[in-house]
């Protein structure tokens, strides 16, 4: 009965933790990169914003192109005024209407209005300028877009290399659990014939379990690293988990990288485009004290009837206007302007600096990454040989349990130690190149 129950608890177990049926994806490199641009959420926000700021450049057209309206109107009054001119205007005033009686207490008179409008801006100094800093925000936000894809593509490697980090973190530990496995086995026998202790044979039982937890932990790692390379994806990782079609190497190679800060790097530009129009904006909060020229035009059909045009007639003309005086509003938004014109050219200046500054401590970051690759491989190697030679002392009976557990301890944790920065370098010199594009 206890074997049963010992049966069945072990397959729960397994099936806690295998047994939600996962389906492995194997994916490139070269495959994330052509999803990215179609499917990231990140992106998506980013284009909608460079469109919303295309769609002001469209509106900024109004400062040129012609304001075209159509009407119909219809009216039933008995207003004197309004009677009057309603005949005026279908054409159909005769002498008795200048009847005092009649122009005093009139009949209800219907009019129907057929009026097309146009309305043209001639000259809209302010407008103009208001024109050039839309447009120049429309690019700030196509560079930021293009920005936004380089960046993509730098957390998609990011994330491909910490997957296959992860896959190769619980390769190393599924091979120490087999190790460690074999080494209990052979403690076992030994305490079988006495030549150990109890504690000993403990020990590496804990060990043992250490590692099996520490895989578990591993494994897990796998699964949060897809998850997240299915979220910079837009897919739905719920029951999937990604493998990498290429493992990680356990060697860096080493090339000269530019370390020099380019103005033309696309959010560079991007704060310079956005500095520019604020200065357009500016501009225009200085033209606004100027007149504004405007010509206006109408045509117009007039009948008792609806939709009808008995009567017919135009009207044209040209508006010169001035804004002598509106209580410091002008004023008062030309000071804004002003203010934000050169909150943007510091703003620039700093973004400029910190970019530069994020340069230099990357610049370092990949000599101390490489660094740390030489060292941690030169010490996965010595505890690999340290290892060796204590697991054959320990087989001859020459070496305690303890010593044994320590080292390989040591071995496993350098071999993570140097896989760990292998990643590190090649992110780090990705991240450079980032910079520098």
């Amino acid at each position: 009965m206890k074997k049963f129950k010992h049966t069945i608890l072990s397959s729960a177990v397994l099936f806690s933790v295998f047994g939600l049926a996962q389906d492995t994806l194997s994916i490139s490199k070269n495959d994330i990169s052509k999803k990215i641009t179609s499917t990231n959420l990140q992106l998506k926000i980013a284009e909608k914003n460079a469109q919303s700021a295309k769609a002001d450049y469209n509106q900024a057209k109004a400062v040129y192109l012609p304001n075209i309206s159509v009407s119909h109107t219809g009216i039933s009054t008995t207003n004197p005024l309004m009677a009057f001119g309603s005949k005026l205007n279908q054409e159909i005033l005769t002498a008795s209407d200048f009847n005092p009686a009649l122009l005093n207490d009139p009949a209800k008179t219907q009019n129907f209005a057929t009026k097309f409008e146009i309305q043209q801006p001639l000259i809209n100094v302010d407008g103009f300028y208001g024109r050039q800093a839309a447009k120049a925000k429309m690019e700030a936000f196509q560079l930021q877009t293009e920005r936004t894809k380089e960046y993509l593509e730098l957390e998609v490697s990011k994330a491909y290399m910490q997957l296959q980090l992860a896959y190769k973190a619980v390769k190393v530990l599924e091979k120490a659990n087999t190790t460690g496995k074999a080494n209990l086995k052979l403690v076992e026998n030994y305490f079988k014939q006495g030549m150990l202790q109890k504690t000993d044979l403990l020990n590496v039982q804990v060990r043992v379990n250490e590692i099996a937890n520490q895989l578990q932990y591993a494994k897990s790692n796998v699964q949060n690293a897809s998850d997240y390379l299915g979220f910079l994806l837009n897919e739905d990782t719920q029951g999937k988990v990604y493998k990498p079609s290429e493992a990680l190497e356990n060697t860096i190679s080493i090339e000269a990288m530019n370390t020099t800060l380019s103005e033309n790097r696309k959010d560079i530009q991007a704060m310079s485009k956005s500095s520019e129009a604020y200065a357009k904006m500016l501009q225009s909060s200085k033209m606004t004290f100027l007149p504004r020229l405007n010509a206006f035009g109408s045509y117009e059909m007039y009948d008792a009837t609806i939709l009808g045009t008995s009567a017919k007639g135009y009207l044209v003309g040209a508006q010169l206007s001035w804004n002598v005086f509106d209580g410091y509003k002008t004023v008062g938004k030309y000071q804004k302007a002003k203010a934000e014109s050169q909150k943007a050219d510091v703003e620039k200046d700093q973004y400029t600096k910190q970019s530069q500054l994020e340069l230099n401590k990357t610049n370092r970051q990949l000599k101390d990454a490489e660094n740390k690759v030489n060292l941690s491989k030169l010490a996965f190697e010595q505890s690999q040989e340290a290892y060796r030679i204590r697991q054959n002392r320990f087989a001859q009976g020459l070496e305690k349990t303890t010593d044994l557990l320590q080292s390989e301890t040591q071995m496993i944790q350098k071999e993570l130690e140097q896989l760990q920065a292998v990643f590190e370098y090649n992110f780090t010199k990705q991240y450079l190149q980032f910079l520098t594009k």
